[in-house]
Parts: C-alpha cells; structure tokens; sequence
C-alpha cells in the first residue's frame, strides 16, 4: 500500500493542476481586459478658435481635437443661432487618429449677422465609461458682422505735388480696426479723432511718394473692421509732376578712411576694401535706417501737436535738395546710385538746431548714414528728422516747443562737412520739407480742411 503512494507522488510532482493553469489564463484574461477598459479614461480635448469675439465675411472657423490615448472616433460641429442648428461637419475616424483640426470657411448663406454659438461635440476610441465611449463637449459664442465700412469722403479737394504731402479726412459708418490711405505698397495710417460724438471722423496724412510717377499714382482709402470685413474707395485729387536734380559724389580715399570707423561693429568682417565697406554702410545701413524711420512714424500722437509754419535753421545756406538723384564715383567709374531724402543746410560750424514746431522726441541717439538723431513727432505720423549733430540737447520722451534749441551741427554719420540734414517724413516715407515753411500751402492744403 506504501509503495503505490509513493509511486503516485513520483508521477505527479512539479506539474500545475488543470484547475490552477485555468485560474491564472482567466486572471491573465481579466487583467488584459481590464487594460483594454482603462488605458484611457480622458476624453479628447478640444479647442475653436480664432480667439476672438467677432467674425465677418471670409472668416474661418477652427476647431482642433487631441486624444493622445485611444485615438478620436467621431466629431461633429453645429452653429447654432436662434431656433436653427445649422451641422457644419461630420467626420468619423476608424484609424483613432490621435490629432485632428478642421477648418470651416463661414459661408455668409448659411447664418445671418448676429450672436451664434459654435457646439463641437468629440469622441474617442475608448471603452471607458463601459459601454461608452470618451466624450468632450465644447461651446464658444461668436458674433457674425458682415457688413463691410462705409467710407464717408469729408475732403472733396485734395492737391498735392509728387515729392509732397496731403492731409484727408473722411468717416466710417464704425470705429475700424484698421484704416488709412494706401499708395501701391505703402500704407499711410489714419487716426481717429476725439470729440465726434455718434461720428467716426478720421485724420490721414499721406503722400505722393517722390519714386511714384503722376501716371502711377493711384491713392485709395481703405478701411477693415474688428470681423475682418473690409471696404476700399478711391477719392477726387489732383497731383503735379516735379523734375528733381541729378547730382554726383565723388568719393575718395581719405573720405572714406575719415568716415568708415565710426561704423566699426557694424560693417561685417568679410567686407575687404575701404570701398566695399562704404558701400555696405551705403546701401544696406542705408535699408535699415530708412526702416527704422517707417517703425519711428508708428510711435505718434493721433492729435496734431504742432501749429503753423515750421522753422527753418537761421541763416543756413541750401546745399542738396530733396529726392537729388546721386551718382557715387570712385576713380572716374560709377560705383552706387541713391536719392537724397532732405535738404542739407550748412551755416556755421556747429550752429544751434532750432525744433520745427512742437512735438514730442521718439528718438534721439546714432542711426546709421545720418550720423547723430534727433526725430520729432509733431502727431498724425508727421515727423522731422534733424541728422549730422555734433551735440544732442534732448532725451526720448521730451517734449519741445517751436524753436527750442535742440541740437548742434555737425559731421556724424555719412557727411562730408558740418551741416544739417533736414528730413520731413509723414508715415515713415519722406516728403518735401519746403512744403512746411510755407504758410500758404499749409493754409490751403492743412488747417482749412480741418476748420
């Protein structure tokens, strides 16, 4: 009896029962399971924009899902206004894609102007609630405009000169987001003025840019709204072509040797002969000083800070005019070609620089080609640039009256001997700076339209 017992052991020892093997594969199976149901309890995120409260004709509708976890399984989106549920996408994943956006151009058919409510409803892939997929419900109210500015011309006569500047004023039938005078690619800003009450009057001062012929001149107001709706209208004016001077600038080496180190840093250090440095600092500092005088006309007063004829330097002699073409020699051949923005004023050596008329200092440190700055802002994007100082007088941020002494002449930057370079910008583009010492033409062409 012993001996079949402890056979029967022998024959069983080390092997797992059915009953355990059973136990572990249904345990096994249950955790599987259980992975499967909880792998992914979040439910897909969802973001609509743009992020703003209005749109207009042409906007776009985004809506953006991400589901890291199981993957989006479905997603519908539906503008609602009033009593109406208007679908506007149906979409179904099989794949799980884990990220998703569909823009949805507004069709102006669809809902009329007013409130409405975009409904994005998502899901994904999950098992989890049981039985249930994971879903995520998002709502944003927008407000539909569809109604573009209306342009109310308030200057029915406007005459400028090519080289010159022009003042008009107009009305929007609302407050725009956006709005000026744009002259091929250049975008003259206009400013709204106080004291309108139920009236959105605007102020533009603009010009016809000294490079534009009469033949191409073709100035228009535009004007777009907080929704993105925009409207464009084309205005009564009369310009007269100008013939500028052509002049030449002989360059020598002993200029060149006195002007280029006060450029040291920046001149790269591949540029070789005293030649190729100034015509680097000619041509590419030249780009970016004339840049940076566009990013000065956007730090202005959208009231006029000035008053009558601006002032000129006493007892100055002219030299170069405005828009001279120039043709740079070296050694008998034509090296560059540039246009002269101002009017260079010579009088003593480092005679007083008077301010123009009043205004506020946006600048007033070294820029490039024109040496040591001063800029003023006289409001509206009107702005006078005073170059070549030997001494500056003012701080950014100042305040100064007609006539204040502001500066001292000199030879800084680009200039050949002491003297004053004297620009006037509207917009960041230049413009004939005799225009503003003649009381005549800022009568006629300024402050009559405005009274």
């Amino acid at each position: 009896m012993s001996k079949d017992t402890s056979l029967t052991k022998k024959k069983s020892g080390g092997k797992l029962p059915l009953g355990g093997l059973l136990a572990i594969i249904v345990l096994l199976a249950l955790c599987a399971g259980a992975f499967m149901i909880f792998r992914d309890t979040t439910p897909p995120v969802v973001s609509i924009g743009p992020d703003t409260d209005q749109l207009g004709k042409g906007s776009t509708l985004s809506v953006k899902v991400d589901d890291p976890g199981s993957g989006l399984k479905s997603l519908e989106i539906y503008a609602v206004q009033g009593d109406k549920r208007i679908p506007l996408a149906a979409k179904t994943y099989p794949g799980g894609i884990l990220q998703v956006q569909e823009d949805i151009p507004l069709d102006s058919g669809t809902m009329q102007e007013g409130q409405f409510t975009i409904e994005v409803t998502a899901r994904d892939a999950s098992l989890y609630p049981f039985g249930q997929a994971g879903t995520s419900k998002a709502r944003k109210t927008y407000s539909l405009d569809l109604t573009p500015p209306r342009i109310y011309v308030e200057s029915p006569v406007n005459n400028l000169n090519q080289g010159g500047a022009g003042l008009m004023i107009y009305a929007l039938s609302e407050e725009a987001a956006k709005t000026g005078i744009q002259v091929g690619e250049r975008f003259f800003p206009a400013y709204l003025q106080p004291g309108n009450a139920g009236k959105f009057l605007y102020y533009c001062l603009f010009a016809h840019p000294w490079d534009v012929p009469v033949k191409d001149f073709q100035p228009f107001i535009v004007a777009s709204d907080a929704a993105g709706n925009s409207a464009k209208r084309s205005f009564n004016y009369h310009t007269n072509p100008r013939a500028f001077r052509q002049d030449k600038i002989n360059l020598s080496d002993s200029f060149m040797e006195q002007t280029i180190p006060e450029f040291q840093g920046l001149i790269p250090a591949k540029q070789g002969s005293l030649l190729d440095q100034y015509l680097y600092i000619n041509n590419t500092i030249r780009k970016e000083n004339r840049a940076r005088l566009v990013e000065f006309s956007r730090q202005t007063s959208p009231t006029m800070l000035w008053s009558g004829t601006f002032v000129r330097l006493p007892n100055a002699a002219n030299r170069a005019r405005f828009a001279d073409a120039r043709d740079y020699m070296y050694q008998g051949k034509k090296v560059d070609h540039q246009t002269h923005l101002g009017l260079d004023l010579a009088s003593i050596q480092h005679a007083p620089v008077p301010a123009g008329n009043d205004g506020r200092v946006v600048f007033a440190d070294f820029l490039g080609i024109y040496g040591n700055v001063v800029v003023l802002d006289h409001g509206l994007g009107l702005q006078s640039l005073y170059a070549h100082l030997s001494s500056i007088a003012v701080q950014t941020g100042d305040m100064v009256q007609k006539g204040q002494i502001i500066a001292h002449t000199g030879a800084t930057g680009l200039a050949g001997g002491d003297h004053l370079h004297y620009g006037i910008t509207v917009g960041g583009v230049p413009t004939q700076p005799i225009e503003w010492w003649d009381g005549t033409w800022i009568k006629h062409n300024i402050t009559s339209k405005i009274q």
